[in-house]
């Protein structure tokens, strides 16, 4: 029988994703995409503490807040188009206040830091080697927060350097966690602004630097997911993709998350999963009626289920989930 697409190999995971242990991810729209699906089924997950990040520097950056447990200071913000910014953080994360933006940015970093304690996992996305960085104090932007382009120098990390940054962020990382397992992995969205070569040549450096971190260190430590290869190699073909022709679609993405759970959930979370998913599904039906009998007797039912968990699965805490279906009961 001829086979009409190119099947990219997915061994298990060594070690296991599981409920009953936290995760962190960090990066580009492949951690926004897998990061919500999980956080939607109540997985244990923190993503993106810093917002959506694209360059290894400045997701080092991120990292680097976690290990020293640092907070951002008011010194650390700027004021642009009547929003208080940091370069490191998403525009998420501005807001008018500058109070309102420093707690929002030393929340999610407190958060994370606290997730990352006890993690398992720490999931890594890459999305492009190219750079902004600020004339004024030299430093790399994770986020140019609609800034004058002229403010910035746009660079092309070297490969060589991104290692040795990544190599030392490492170490520190399994001195503090000397159990956690990194998996690496390369987003398929293709940053055609930088133009076609550019970032073909983009990709490439991202390759070449996991590749050297692979090879720097144990199996058990650092793994690889090919998301990139997934979406360029098994589906090729525009219709997985969204009208811009450059994000995935709604069909693309499912099909990553299910070669995500296919290797890294381990039996029990993929039990776990399936069941929330019908809760979730039921409780995201639109409703006219709020006050409707058979409403209120379908989250009855689903309070119900959860509750059931709860004794199923003696040691995870499905709190939120209950939480969340009883403010409804009491809208």
């Amino acid at each position: 029988m001829i086979n009409f697409r190119t099947e990219i190999a997915l061994p298990k995971a060594t070690r296991q994703l599981s409920y009953r242990k936290n995760a962190l991810m960090v990066g580009s729209c492949f951690t926004e995409n897998i990061g919500n699906y999980l956080q939607k089924h109540y997985f244990p997950l923190s993503a993106n503490p810093c917002g959506i990040l694209y360059n290894p520097a400045s997701i080092a950056e991120c990292i680097r807040f976690l290990i020293n447990q640092q907070q951002i200071g008011t010194s650390d913000l700027f004021e642009a188009n009547g929003l208080w910014n940091n370069f490191s953080f998403h525009s998420r994360f501005s807001h008018p206040e500058k109070d309102t933006a420093l707690a929002l940015m030393n929340g999610s970093l407190s958060n994370a830091t606290n997730q990352l304690k006890s993690a398992s996992h720490l999931f890594l996305t890459f999305g492009t080697s190219w750079v902004y960085r600020d004339k004024e104090n030299g430093l790399i932007a994770g986020n140019c927060h609609k800034l004058p382009a002229n403010r910035f120098i746009r660079e092309r990390l070297n490969v060589d350097e991104m290692a040795e940054q990544w190599i030392s962020l490492l170490n520190q990382l399994y001195a503090i966690h000397p159990d956690l397992c990194i998996v690496f992995t390369i987003s398929p969205i293709r940053h055609l602004k930088d133009g076609s070569y550019e970032n073909q040549v983009s990709k490439s450096a991202l390759f070449l630097l996991i590749d050297k971190l692979l090879s720097h260190f144990e199996t058990d430590k650092v793994s690889y997911f090919p998301s990139y290869e997934l979406v360029m190699d098994e589906l090729r073909d525009y219709r997985f993709y969204a009208t811009d022709m450059l994000h995935l679609s709604e069909s693309a993405t499912l099909f990553v998350q299910e070669k995500f759970n296919e290797v890294f959930l381990d039996s029990e979370s993929k039990e776990i999963i399936f069941t929330i998913g019908k809760i979730v599904k039921s409780l995201s039906h639109k409703t006219f009626n709020v006050t409707n009998s058979s409403y209120k007797d379908l989250l009855s039912k689903l309070q119900d289920e959860a509750n059931k968990m709860n004794t199923k699965y003696p040691g995870i805490d499905f709190n939120n989930l209950i939480i969340d279906i009883i403010q409804k009961m009491e809208l």
